[in-house]
């Protein structure tokens, strides 16, 4: 398995060098070949391929699956995302669902999908939740990219019916008298970073709270930003329950002591050279 692995960690740098769309393409179609390949060997699933920094694999704590996803980038701006789903089978064959991304005919974002027309993300964060008396489902949090001007995540869902993935479910509650939502997708600024992450301080998915920089610019997400305060998901009865405003507190840290508050008038400032 490390001679895969090594054969995939050089592919996956020759896709990310590429300098068209063409050899690009090209080379992550080998890439991918060489990926299930790999992933037929007999036990591959307890493989983590750790050193393969190019796409992101995560797995359920239940140790039932796992997903493999990654982007690449377009010459346009834009990103293809490509992935898999590999089911953890008792007698170590393998089980394999490619995922298809399908984002450009997909014209409602929150439309549930399957593997064959993803929504596709790649993601970096899994959180099960459980319902007793249910089979469980997991939320996934992941980078979208978008396009030259704006940045995209995503909080997905995913859950097996007759063994099938799908992706999307009606668990996202927001303001009282709307409908619940499948998904749920975050535009912002390029050149700015969001927080999506599940906080355990505070036990709850959270996020920033994202708004235009000024009021005329309402909807156009080219020009949203985080205004520094934070919304959440919290997991009540296995639906995910909107709250705003949270108040996040940093956890202890040891370079607390070298901070200085710009307040305290006994400290100071430092002498620039």
């Amino acid at each position: 398995m490390s001679r895969y692995q090594d054969s995939l960690i050089n592919l996956s740098e020759a896709v990310f060098s590429a300098e068209s769309n063409a050899d690009r393409f090209a080379k992550n179609a080998v890439f991918i070949k060489t990926l299930v390949n790999s992933l037929k060997t007999h036990t591959s699933f307890s493989y983590p391929f750790d050193s393969l920094k190019k796409i992101t694999i995560i797995k359920s704590p239940d140790n039932s699956f796992r997903i493999f996803s990654w982007a690449v980038p377009v010459d346009d701006g834009t990103y293809r995302f490509f992935g898999s789903v590999q089911i953890a089978t008792k007698d170590g064959k393998l089980k394999l669902f490619p995922l298809i991304d399908d984002t450009e005919n997909i014209k409602d974002p929150n439309a549930l999908t399957t593997n064959k027309n993803w929504y596709g993300a790649r993601y970096y964060e899994i959180v099960p939740v459980v319902v007793s008396g249910r089979q469980p489902y997991y939320v996934l949090m992941g980078w979208k990219g978008n396009n030259a001007k704006t940045s995209k995540k995503v909080i997905d869902v995913l859950s097996f019916e007759k063994e099938i993935p799908v992706f999307g479910k009606a668990v996202f509650e927001g303001f009282k008298g709307s409908g619940a939502l499948n998904r749920i997708v975050f535009e912002y600024n390029k050149l700015n970073s969001m927080t999506l992450t599940m906080d355990k301080g505070t036990n709850m998915i959270v996020f920033d709270h994202l708004a235009p920089f000024s009021p005329d610019m309402v909807g156009n997400f080219e020009y949203y930003a985080s205004d520094l305060s934070f919304d959440a998901y919290k997991i009540i009865n296995g639906r995910l329950k909107l709250v705003e405003n949270v108040e996040l507190k940093n956890e202890p840290n040891v370079m607390d002591d070298f901070y200085a508050d710009p307040k305290d008038k006994n400290i100071k400032p430092v002498k620039k050279l």
